[in-house]
């Protein structure tokens, strides 16, 4: 991923920009804040649009280079991002779905309707073996979500033996013809995905008592343990929390919190993913950093029931949602990726690793090719997208210890709106490792940073690297994926206790000090 000539003259260019007054921050290495969860960075893949076919499957005899079935750039590129948990198969189409129509042979499987998007036919060629594998494949746990909206709790029963069971039975005896000889252990498992809206229209007291129900029946297995999620609410919702934990909250692992970010705040209207002003940027950051007030919110109620914070907040589903691109499947959910995503991704990271005590597990939507994408296809073409570059970064921060940072960040304004430009997480690893990200909001200004240590003795820089562009709208294409991709830092130093920074405009810097 080095770059070198037009890129390092940038950054040298940019570097040299006049930048505004100092800014301290005091980071406290004496006083744990917590430890951040390596699923907080778990990806969601749904049969949606082109994010399964031929996102990740093309199938074996494809002429798309692929490892059984896989696409194989789509693999290794994943790979890389070292992905600790995937949901799947929804979403929407999870409570439309029976894991029976995705097992046995291929040929021998049912085409089914995709209602939800794009009303398309599924030929469940990517079924329950090809995801288990798929996580294998990419070195991730599973994230199984269930049918409670047109299913019943044996058929999540059957599914949970199925998977899990290492006796003999019919089940079993059919996982084993079906090439499966031993049991999977999968620990997460959703108990159903908005059943407010598309998974069931239900009332809190209608779900929390389904929930209950199906919760009874699926039992643990030859030693596997279930981690039960509830379908949360969205935004500050926050009734439909309270219920749940009232009703149903000794009965859960974690409950689910979904928040889109929507440019223009308009569900009808959303906004283009490419092509936007400087108003529309920070507009839409803006709206991304109301994560934190919702995680609050639902934090609160949850209090109420579990003061001790047993129970998680899964933010399963999250991202940026914009209009579609012009001459796609409206229902294919098809955008593109740009600098300001990197970003909207780099503060939601901060957002949950602040609030680590009860944000543990997280899905952005989505993996391959539809909404906020890691990887884009096109034939026999793949990208990174700024997205994955984000991800990438913040892999430094994999179950790491959060070090408290104090600090007030100058103003970024446009227009009529103003947020904090800096944000940022500092984390040390369990060898001593020192993490740290940085992301400049503001579009025009850069900023120079110290970090003040306790104690920093025999530290220095092992790696710094920034992502950065011309623009916030700047985007891979497949004709040139390198447009915006991570270069190596030299705005960074260190000396005595503090790490000075000089953080350019519209940039994402990873710091590691060893």
């Amino acid at each position: 991923m080095k770059r070198t000539g037009f890129l390092a003259i940038l950054v040298i260019a940019l570097l040299t920009i006049p930048v505004s007054s100092q800014t301290v921050i005091k980071v406290n290495q004496e006083d744990s804040a917590g430890i951040i969860s390596k699923h907080i960075f778990g990806q969601f893949s749904e049969h949606l649009g082109r994010g399964i076919y031929p996102g990740i499957w093309v199938g074996e005899d494809s002429e798309i280079p692929n490892t059984e079935g896989y696409r194989t750039d789509v693999l290794e590129a994943l790979q890389e991002l070292q992905i600790p948990n995937i949901r799947w198969p929804g979403g929407c189409y999870a409570d439309d779905y029976n894991w029976r129509d995705g097992i046995g042979p291929r040929d021998k499987r049912p085409v089914t309707l995709n209602v939800f998007w794009g009303q398309v036919p599924d030929d469940n060629s990517f079924g329950t073996h090809e995801f288990l594998r798929f996580t294998d494949l990419i070195n991730a746990e599973p994230y199984l979500s269930v049918n409670v909206g047109s299913s019943t709790p044996k058929e999540m029963s059957d599914w949970v033996e199925y998977l899990t069971y290492d006796g003999e039975t019919s089940l079993t005896k059919m996982r084993k013809e079906n090439g499966r000889e031993e049991p999977w252990e999968i620990k997460f498992w959703g108990i159903g995905n908005e059943s407010w809206g598309c998974g069931g229209n239900m009332t809190p007291e209608f779900y929390a008592d389904k929930y209950k129900q199906f919760a009874t029946y699926s039992r643990n297995l030859s030693g596997n343990q279930l981690y039960k999620i509830a379908s949360g609410m969205y935004n500050d919702v926050y009734s439909w929390t309270d219920t749940l934990m009232r009703k149903a909250g000794n009965m859960m692992e974690a409950i689910s919190l979904h928040y889109y970010t929507i440019p223009t705040g308009d569900w009808g209207a959303k906004g283009p993913s490419i092509g936007f002003s400087e108003e529309e940027y920070i507009k839409t950051i803006q709206a991304s950093l109301r994560m934190d007030d919702f995680i609050v919110g639902h934090s609160e109620v949850m209090d109420k029931y579990d003061p001790e914070k047993r129970v998680v907040l899964a933010v399963d589903e999250w991202g940026i949602w914009t209009d579609p691109l012009e001459g796609t499947n409206g229902g294919f959910l098809e955008q593109q990726n740009s600098l300001r995503d990197a970003f909207l991704a780099s503060t939601t990271f901060d957002i949950f690793a602040r609030h680590n005590e009860r944000v543990k597990l997280a899905n952005i939507a989505q993996t391959v090719n539809v909404l906020q994408a890691m990887v884009l296809t096109s034939e026999d073409k793949m990208l990174k997208t700024p997205t994955y570059h984000a991800f990438e970064f913040y892999t430094v921060h994999y179950d790491a210890e959060l070090l408290p940072m104090e600090f007030e960040s100058p103003d970024y304004t446009n227009s009529d709106v103003t947020i904090p430009a800096l944000h940022g997480t500092v984390s040390k690893s369990k060898n001593g490792q020192i993490n740290i990200t940085l992301t400049n909001l503001d579009a025009s200004k850069a900023h120079r940073l110290t970090l003040n240590f306790d104690d920093l003795s025999g530290k220095s820089i092992s790696s710094a690297r920034i992502l950065t562009a011309d623009n916030v709208n700047a985007h891979n294409t497949f004709d040139n994926t390198d447009i915006v991709s991570p270069a190596g830092f030299n705005g960074v130093s260190v000396s005595n206790n503090e790490v000075s920074v000089n953080l350019p405009a519209k940039s994402l810097v990873v710091i590691t000090l060893n």
